[in-house]
């Protein structure tokens, strides 16, 4: 079961990542801690065309439904791929990329919000 997020627009984009596949998907509200966006989605993804399949759905949902795209970082190498849409920014990232930055641990001021994996189980929130 997948939480309720409090912008239709992030659960869109989740909903994109959860159609391509992409693990660990987590949402830091990051509205109280003083961050340059309301919202992270990090969200990893196991090959180049896959981080960039997600980032290409989550793109495409925004633009479908009137989002902009306000800047786009890493897609060719897609070690890590930012998707920046003002209210949130997309986090893709490759296993490897992932542990080395650690966002979850930076943002660690945020709320916390697991999106499970289909099948999984409940969302945990902190």
């Amino acid at each position: 079961m997948i939480p309720q997020l409090p912008s239709p627009r992030l659960a869109m984009a989740v909903d994109a990542a959860l159609d391509k596949k992409a693990e660990n998907i987590v949402v830091l509200d990051l509205r109280e801690a003083g961050a340059f966006t309301d919202y992270f989605l990090v969200c990893t993804g196991l090959s180049t065309p896959q981080i960039q399949a997600i980032a290409d759905e989550i793109n495409r949902r925004m633009i479908e439904h009137g989002g902009r795209l306000a800047h786009r970082e890493g897609y060719d190498a897609a070690e890590w791929v930012l998707l920046d849409y003002g209210e949130f920014v997309a986090h893709i990232f490759s296993e490897k990329a992932r542990l080395y930055y650690d966002l979850e641990r930076l943002w660690r001021s945020g709320r916390r919000i697991h999106i499970p994996e289909p099948g999984g189980e409940r969302a945990a929130t902190r």
